[in-house]
Order: C-alpha cells, then structure tokens, then sequence
C-alpha cells in the first residue's frame, strides 16, 4: 500500500480470467487439429497407394482448413497464421519443383524456426513474446499472484528481466526444436518422420514448459506477483 492509502500500481487486483480456460481449451483443439491432421491424412493416403511426395503434398494443406475456419467465424487472419500458410506454400511448390519429399517433410522444422527468430526479435520490443502468451493464462489467478501485470511491469526491473530470459528460453528451444526437425527429415525413412514428428512436439513443450516454471520460481516471479505462498520472509 502507498503512504496515501491507495494501492500502488504494482498491487492493483486484477478480476480473474473466467474466460481463459474456454480460450486455453480452444487453442488446445486447435493444436491438436493443426498438428494430428496432417499426419494422419499422410498415413491415410500413403496406406492407399500414394506416393511420399503426393501423400505429403496433399496433407501439408490440411492446416489450411483450420485458417480458413478462423477466418470465416472471426473474420480475421493473424500474422502467425499468415506465415504459417506462405511457409507451407513455398516449401510445397520448392518440394514439386525438385520432386522432393524430404523438403516437405522439413516443413515443420522451417515454420518453427520461424517462431524461434520471432519470440528473439521480440526482446527489443515493448512486451517480449513470452510475457504476451503467458498473459491470459495466468493474470489474475490468485494461486499465483493477483497484482496487475502491466503495474508490476512499471515498477519491477526484475520482472521485466523475467519475461526477457522466459523469452529466450522459448527462443533457444524452438530453434533447437527446429534443427531436430530438419535433421530428421532429410536422414530418417520418409514414413518415419511425420510420426516421429509429431511426437516430438509434446516433447519440446513439457521440456519447455519444466525449464521456464523453475526458472520462475527461482526468479521469484510469484513473488513479485504477490502470491502469498511465495512471500517467504528473508533470512
């Protein structure tokens, strides 16, 4: 509290995002779709007789549903979903021209190298890519701190630093993740890869996911957000 008797801008309570498990499991959905169809519309048509090179071709343009579903009850096509549908263009008609598969498979590996560059260029600007995902799963939970975000980022040097090296870390993993991808696609049976693929995303996520939540709680960030159960007295 200030010395006036008003809550200080870092201590401001947010209302709880009642929207964000609906949002959080539509994204979910999403995911899923974006990433399991594909492959097992490859598998589908490669078990009927076609080739790698057409099997792969034809299932590549499956994400395409799922854009063109958001645009069509949204109205609106974001930058992510912009790139996602030129990488994939590019790469099939690259993967037509020189009748190979293995580029169509590295696919993925471009689009999330393409992530891995952006969630980097977003450190120079005013909210880093980890700070804005992050955002409308956490703020305003209780369990982990109800001060407003955009208050402790005013006031707070060592939350500001939190979601720079939070950012980071995604960076370093996705293109880690995207290295993985490539190297799979152009070594590994043209069969294998899809799959393999597909597992590999989990993977890189829980991975993720366990290396930014230490490096939170060792940072203090629930701290910082004023959950009480992180508001130990120091020694």
């Amino acid at each position: 509290m200030s010395g006036t008797g008003a809550p200080a801008a870092d201590e401001l309570q947010v209302p709880a995002p009642t929207a964000a498990p609906a949002r959080m499991r539509g994204q979910l959905a999403e995911l899923v779709f974006d990433i399991g169809a594909p492959i097992a519309l490859y598998y589908l048509l490669h078990a009927a007789g076609l080739s790698n090179l057409l099997a792969l071709t034809i299932s590549a343009v499956a994400p395409v549903v799922s854009v063109s579903t958001k645009f069509a009850f949204k109205r609106r096509i974001d930058t992510v979903a912009i790139v996602v549908l030129a990488t994939i263009a590019v790469t099939v008609c690259l993967a037509i021209t020189v009748h190979s598969p293995r580029l169509v498979l590295a696919r993925d590996g471009f689009i999330t190298g393409l992530w891995g560059l952006w969630f980097i260029a977003t450190l120079w600007s005013r909210r880093p890519a980890a700070f804005t995902f992050a955002r409308p799963l956490m703020e305003g939970r209780r369990l982990l701190g109800t001060r407003s975000w955009d208050g402790v980022w005013e006031t707070s040097a060592d939350f500001r630093r939190i979601w720079r090296v939070s950012t980071l870390i995604w960076a370093v993993a996705l293109l880690v993740d995207a290295v993985i991808r490539v190297v799979m696609s152009f070594t590994l049976p043209v069969d294998v890869v899809p799959g393999l693929g597909g597992a590999l995303w989990p993977v890189t996520f829980l991975v993720i996911q366990v290396v930014t939540n230490i490096y939170y709680n060792g940072a203090g960030l629930y701290r910082i957000l004023g959950a009480r159960w992180a508001a130990r007295p120091r020694v």
